[in-house]
Formats: C-alpha cells, sequence, structure tokens
C-alpha cells in the first residue's frame, strides 16, 4: 500500500442515509485523514505502533467498504445461558434476549456520527468518522439489572481480504441498571484486513457495567478500537482484556470520571504470539472527587513479539480524595521479545493516594530448574509459569462458568507456544 494512501469522496456519497449536516461532518473528516494519513511513531500517542508503516508493509490495496455477506457457520457458546447479539463484520445483524425484559431494552443498528473525542489528535478516529456506516446502538434502561450474561459475538467472515472496516458503537446503561457483556471475537478469515471501531459508553448514576473483551482464534486481523467513556455518580466500570490473537491489536480507553463516587477497574492478561504486536493504551481522567481507579496489566510476549502498554492517569486540581492505582508486568520469552511501558500520573490536587508501576523480565531460572526436578521438561516448565503468571488476573472473575471460558482459551494460546 502506498504511504500516502488516500480515500476518495465517493465513498461517502455512497452513504445514502445522510443529510447534509451529516455528510459535512464526514467530509471534514475525511480531509482531516487524507492530508495527514495513518498515525506514526512521532506522535506520541503512538511512538510504539508506527500504523503508517505496518500498514504499507501488510497491505498493497484497501477495499474502503463493508460487503454485505454471511458467515460459513456460527456456533453459539453451549456452556452457560446467556443472551446475545450478532455482529458481522462489526455489522449489527440480530439478538436474542430471551432471558430478559425486552421493554427494558432497546438494540438496533447503529448509525449515528457524532463522536465527541477531539478527532484532530486521532485520524483513526477521522476515517471512521468519515466511512462508518454501521454498528451496535445498545441501552439498558433504568431500574434494569440483566437476569444473564449478554455474549456480543463479532464474526469477521472468511471473504475478507484486504477491507477496511469502520464501524461505530454506543452502549447507554440507565440509573441503578446492571450489565455484563462478553465481546467474542470469531475470525473466519485466513486474509488480512483492517477493523477500526470507535465506541462511546455512558453508565447513569448507580449503573454498573462489567466487560470481557476476548478473541477465539490467532488470526491475520489488524484491529483498533477507541472508547470513549463516561461515569456518573456511584457508577460502576469493571473490565477484562484477553484479546490475544489478532496479528496487530491496539486497545485504546479513556474513561472521564465525571460524577462523585465512581469507580474504574481495568485488568488484562495477554498472551502475545510470534510476530504480533498488543497493545493496551488507557487514560483515567479524575475529574471530581472521591474516586477511584485500578489498572493491572498483566502480559507474556513470545519471540519477535511486540507488547506495548501506555497509561496515564489524570487528576484535576478539585479532584480531591482520588485513589489510583497503575501496575504494568511483562514476562519476555525470548530475548527476541520487546515490551515497553509508558506509565504517566498527572496529577494537580493534594490529597490523594496515586500510584504507578512497571516491570518486565524473564522467566526465573530457578523456578524452571525446580519444576524440571519434579519431572516437567523445559517447555513444560514454562509453559506452567506463564499459566500462573497470566492466571492472577483470570482468577479475579467470579463466574466460575466464565472463567473456565476464559482459562481454556488462555490456555491452548499458551500450549500452542
Amino acid at each position: 500500500m502506498n504511504e500516502n494512501f488516500k480515500i476518495n469522496t465517493a465513498e461517502i456519497d455512497r452513504l445514502k442515509f445522510l443529510n447534509k449536516e451529516e455528510k459535512n461532518f464526514r467530509l471534514d473528516n475525511l480531509k482531516l485523514f487524507n492530508t495527514q494519513g495513518f498515525p506514526t511513531k512521532n506522535d506520541e500517542d503512538w511512538k510504539f505502533s508506527d500504523v503508517k508503516q505496518i500498514f504499507s508493509k501488510n497491505f498493497k490495496n484497501l477495499e474502503a467498504w463493508n460487503k454485505e455477506v454471511s458467515p460459513k457457520s456460527i456456533n453459539l457458546i453451549k456452556d452457560f445461558d446467556h443472551n446475545y447479539i450478532l455482529l458481522i463484520n462489526g455489522k449489527f445483524e440480530k439478538s436474542d434476549f430471551k432471558f430478559e425484559d425486552k421493554n427494558k431494552i432497546k438494540v438496533k443498528s447503529n448509525k449515528n456520527t457524532n463522536f465527541s473525542q477531539d478527532n484532530k489528535k486521532n485520524t483513526l478516529i477521522n476515517l471512521n468518522n468519515a466511512l462508518s456506516n454501521n454498528g451496535l446502538f445498545l441501552e439498558v434502561e433504568n431500574n434494569y439489572k440483566f437476569e444473564k450474561v449478554l455474549i456480543i459475538y463479532n464474526i469477521f467472515t472468511n471473504d475478507l481480504n484486504n477491507n477496511l472496516l469502520n464501524n461505530k458503537n454506543r452502549i447507554i446503561v440507565g440509573k441503578n441498571s446492571e450489565l455484563h457483556i462478553i465481546e467474542y471475537n470469531i475470525n473466519q478469515s485466513s486474509k488480512k484486513f483492517i477493523n477500526n471501531t470507535t465506541e462511546s459508553i455512558l453508565l447513569n448514576e448507580n449503573a454498573i457495567l462489567k466487560t470481557i473483551n476476548l478473541q477465539e482464534n490467532k488470526n491475520y486481523g489488524f484491529f483498533y478500537k477507541f472508547t470513549e467513556s463516561k461515569m456518573q455518580y456511584n457508577s460502576n466500570y469493571s473490565g477484562f482484556i484477553f484479546s490475544s490473537g489478532p496479528k496487530f491489536n491496539k486497545i485504546d480507553m479513556q474513561f472521564d470520571l465525571e460524577g462523585e463516587n465512581s469507580d474504574c477497574s481495568i485488568k488484562s492478561a495477554l498472551f502475545i504470539n510470534k510476530d504480533d504486536h498488543q497493545e493496551i493504551k488507557t487514560k483515567i481522567n479524575h475529574i471530581v472527587p472521591n474516586c477511584k481507579s485500578f489498572q493491572k496489566i498483566k502480559s507474556v510476549v513470545e519471540t519477535n513479539g511486540k507488547g506495548v502498554y501506555q497509561g496515564k492517569i489524570y487528576v484535576k486540581d478539585v479532584a480531591q480524595k482520588t485513589n489510583a492505582y497503575q501496575l504494568s508486568k511483562a514476562l519476555l520469552l525470548n530475548e527476541n521479545s520487546e515490551f515497553n511501558s509508558k506509565p504517566e500520573l498527572e496529577i494537580y490536587a493534594d490529597d490523594v493516594k496515586c500510584s504507578h508501576g512497571s516491570t518486565s523480565g524473564s522467566v526465573d531460572e530457578n523456578s524452571i530448574h525446580y519444576l524440571m526436578t519434579r519431572g516437567l521438561n523445559k517447555k513444560e516448565s514454562i509453559q506452567l509459569l506463564v499459566n500462573g503468571f497470566l492466571n492472577e488476573i483470570v482468577g479475579d472473575i467470579k463466574s466460575h462458568s466464565i472463567r473456565k471460558l476464559v482459562e481454556n482459551k488462555i490456555e491452548s494460546q499458551i500450549h500452542g507456544y
């Protein structure tokens, strides 16, 4: 692909549902993207992930349009009862809320073009704002707690080949409501493609949202997802990231703690395969007093794999009594493994508890030797240690059946090492 990859305005003309204001919004964003192109390492937020170089190396051309297609097959998880939403290449297809009061739930295709993020600083958001033509809108009304977990199956079909997918999601959890989501990505394509998603989340007063991000299999997809979350009074977000699998994956999350007593937790356990690139970037904005945030990111990096964690905690001057914690730990399995960490604190209040830390190193040789004296070979010893390292995060999942599902996925990745 040419480094100066540009998209013709005819792609926007193909979106027939736009009014004049929406079309101008998209054209403005497309102009920003075409002027600046894909992000490069010259941008501080992308210093470890030169997307322009990565995409140029892997794509000769890109088709910037979503086709109407059907997956080869859909195998729903049978280990536990759940509701589900089906997305095909990010496009809303259907839903089944058989365990819930359907009058309390709104779900539909999302074609809203507006996104509040300062898009002049991120050309992938410009690109999404310009070209997104589908996605998911989900709203839980006030005073409703889901009976069962909701699995969002996102199927990437086998005919994807040099496609550029752009979708936009919107999730709203009403006052005093609770929702648990598993985002389950399943890739049926053996070819390379780009999935560029933006998502906005609103948690109203006393709302609870718990999420798990999980990949079904190793694939050649290049994934970027930006999520912007607004948290109101006494709301609670808890997120687990187990997204190993894509060739390139950057999860970019921003949380604005706008209501007192809001609480945000992010935990991750990644096994980064050979030659893969995985990045988690977070920004937690403590805007008001008496809020909490917690981040623990654990990564295992295989030969020639690259892991990145960039995390920033911002505390406004009025946000007294903030309690914020941030820790990244990485285990490198080979001298050619790479992990970059950039934890940041930007604090303007004086009555706070804030800490951050980052460590990386190789597997302890004494531990390997001990396990080998107990009858394991070296590879089995390393696999056992890696499993224990990552399972600290997995063990925090309260549901036994969901925890078992995640454990099995991680173990299959580790035993492929």
